[in-house]
């Protein structure tokens, strides 16, 4: 029985999707309902921030995938992500099943360099401080043998719908809507973007090779490249001329004052203005995985695009 918390959201889907492919029975968990018409996935209700009710949803479950987002505030996260951690650690205990949480890479703080598994903590933001917190004791909790867990990273990522992803939201769909798009930082330093679909297929082969467990994996992702070559590759897929604006600290600070979520990116624009290199070699070489290159990802996402629209 393969457990998804946090059922719903982009990751989680691109992995239920390969759940799905691989005859995997799986169930879903979040707040609220997720649709599903297939006899090997079940639905149920439970709030993360409740322990009984984690542990009666991952009852039976031989691996759980923690994928769950939060409201993007440095408060919250301080409230309720060690709440959340403390919980599903319960259920692992309880169920003996295996752990795999799908985290970023916040705990780093502004890195020179490629950021790799073995990059230290340093976080220069208060939601990197929470994420460093919770990631030590998962692995804490692994490296004593009480739990087995695993942690899987990824970069910013593109590749979803959902318009969760700055590069979605601020690039793709402008292009695609043939206006100007916008690029929060410099765009002529490095940034890394993990595709989504990759995302889901790591998860699963994690899930599915024991040996993987108690330790960190960074998730499969392209070399980075700079911002303008994003903005250019992404101008040519869909068609469009490249015209974008520039986002900076000060325009994020005044659009925050309006806007919880924009207020909450202020904190992480270092990551912006400064080069965000994400290596995940260890996976690569691990699994025999490449990572698809950014120019068929954003290729993929404007064909499905154009099969909605037709």
């Amino acid at each position: 029985m393969h457990t998804i918390l946090g059922a719903g959201g982009p990751t989680a889907n691109a992995l239920t999707q390969e759940l799905i492919a691989h005859n995997q029975t799986l169930r879903l968990v979040s707040r609220k309902p997720v649709a599903t018409n297939n006899p090997n996935v079940s639905w149920q209700k439970a709030d993360l921030l409740n322990e009984q009710e984690v542990l009666a949803a991952t009852a039976g479950s031989t691996i759980i995938y923690l994928c769950a987002g939060l409201v993007y505030d440095a408060q919250i996260w301080q409230q309720q992500w060690p709440v959340i951690i403390q919980n599903v650690i319960s259920a692992c205990k309880q169920t003996g099943a295996r752990l795999i949480f799908f985290d970023n890479v916040y705990m780093y703080g502004l890195v020179k360099g490629p950021m790799t598994e073995n990059t230290p903590y340093h976080p220069c933001s208060l939601k990197g401080e929470v994420r460093a917190k919770i990631a030590q004791q998962l692995m804490d909790e692994s490296q004593a043998g009480r739990i087995n867990a695993t942690i899987a990273r990824a970069a910013d990522f593109y590749g979803t719908n959902s318009m969760n992803s700055f590069f979605d939201m601020m690039i793709l769909d402008k292009f695609a809507k043939n206006t100007s798009g916008q690029w929060i930082g410099n765009p002529n330093t490095l940034h890394s973007f993990t595709y989504i679909p990759d995302a889901g297929k790591a998860l699963f082969l994690l899930g599915q090779t024991p040996d993987s467990g108690n330790q960190i994996w960074h998730l499969p992702t392209a070399a980075p490249l700079k911002g303008k070559a994003f903005i250019e590759m992404a101008a040519q897929i869909y068609g469009t001329k490249a015209r974008y604006s520039v986002i900076n600290k000060l325009m994020l600070r005044l659009v925050g004052l309006f806007k919880k979520v924009v207020a909450g990116t202020v904190e992480m624009y270092y990551q912006y203005d400064h080069d965000y290199h994400f290596d995940s070699t260890k996976f690569e070489k691990a699994f025999n995985f490449k990572p698809t290159s950014y120019h068929d990802g954003i290729l993929a996402l404007s064909k499905s695009l154009y099969q909605k629209q037709n």
